[in-house]
């Protein structure tokens, strides 16, 4: 699902985020990526989003070859990536239903179908009954599993999060990893970046650690 060879991103003043970075994730495999802040981590999603572009190496997502990819090329192959942030980025004068909807919008798909899928993976998240509240009127916990839900509203056949709980209490940090564990059992891939070592030792997953950009561990 994920292939990169020789993978390097280089910013200011010559200073790697990422150097010679050589990893493999399979189709349907649940994989943990983590080390320290300024490791690597964001820097690496951010290229497999396409948000950025390596300084050198490959890069291959589900068949894609990323550095061939022209322009008009890119909301295409992002159709079939969703991405769950940290902050969940929420729009705050939208209902639920209208934030899970809002992807299928931008991508043209009739209203009727987006109403009926957005529904469905909010049924899945096991919050229809809030599907008329607003951002502000949600816990935390409440609120990442709506952008879980729009994350996953167009079925993609990877999904990406970056620190999906680090805003949140360790119970409930669990009970959205559990979630993306079922998110996973259902074919997709998942790729979790996050600094929560007792989290990763409790879901129990392949880990990768980065360290200045590097690979320092897999296990």
């Amino acid at each position: 699902m994920i292939e990169t060879r020789g993978l390097s991103k280089i910013y200011s003043r010559g200073l790697y985020a990422l150097q010679d970075l050589n990893l493999s994730v399979a189709k349907g495999e649940f994989v943990f990526l983590t080390g320290p802040s300024g490791a690597g981590k964001s820097t690496l999603l951010r290229l497999l989003l396409m948000q950025d572009r390596p300084t050198d190496g490959e890069i291959a997502v589900n068949g894609h070859d990323l550095s061939t990819l022209k322009r008009r090329e890119i909301q295409e192959y992002r159709r079939g990536i969703g991405f769950v942030f940290q902050d969940f980025k929420l729009i705050p004068t939208r209902t639920v239903l209208e934030n899970i909807s809002f992807v299928s919008e931008v991508l043209g798909v009739p209203p009727a179908q987006q109403r009926r899928r957005a529904f469905q993976v909010l049924k899945w998240v096991g919050l229809q009954h809030r599907m008329n509240a607003f951002p502000h009127d949600l816990s935390g916990g409440e609120q990442q599993r709506i952008a879980i839900a729009r994350a996953l509203v167009n079925d993609p056949p990877l999904l990406l999060a970056d620190e999906p709980t680090g805003n949140l209490d360790p119970d409930l940090s669990l009970e959205i990893m559990n979630l993306l564990r079922e998110v996973n059992a259902g074919g997709t891939t998942v790729l979790v970046a996050t600094h929560d070592r007792e989290l990763i030792r409790l879901v129990g997953r392949r880990t990768i650690t980065l360290e200045q950009g590097r690979i320092a561990e897999v296990a």
